[in-house]
């Protein structure tokens, strides 16, 4: 078969959409991914603003956390914490017994810590030094 190669910092939609449903494709023939579904904690003020976020997926007993977000004023309250309790909380309520994230350096990593998640990997090479980190925690089974 004659194939060429095309590179590019760049490159169209239209390419990256046919790589895209190929890779859909072919995992969704090898795995239920139609199993995965979106979780969300979000905190609003009280005018209904939204002031956080904790955003997710789970898959069977795995969950992730994708997002964390709390808005610069809320910071240092311990809103974040909450937010992260009440992804927890919901993640056991589904059956997840682990939860997994990333953070760089410059984000959250000590928050993390503080809250029981463990430093899986490493990831170095970045710009001025950062490291992006992949964390875990175990969750208990759900009571009942």
């Amino acid at each position: 078969m004659d194939v060429t190669l095309d590179s590019c910092d760049d490159p169209p939609a239209a390419w990256v959409d046919v790589v895209d449903a190929g890779l859909t494709a072919y995992s969704d023939a090898a795995a239920p991914l139609h199993e995965v579904r979106a979780m969300a904690c979000i905190a609003r003020d009280a005018h209904g603003r939204v002031v956080g976020g904790a955003v997710g997926r789970r898959w069977g007993t795995c969950c992730e956390l994708q997002q964390l977000w709390v808005d610069e004023p809320q910071r240092g309250a311990g809103l974040g914490t909450r937010l992260m309790r009440q992804f927890e909380a919901d993640a056991v309520r589904h059956g997840c017994r682990l939860l997994y994230l990333e953070t760089l350096s410059y984000q959250a990593p000590g928050f993390y810590r503080r809250l029981g998640y463990t430093v899986e990997l490493e990831r170095h090479g970045f710009p001025q030094g950062i490291v992006k980190y992949h964390m875990g925690k175990a969750l208990p089974a759900a009571e009942g």
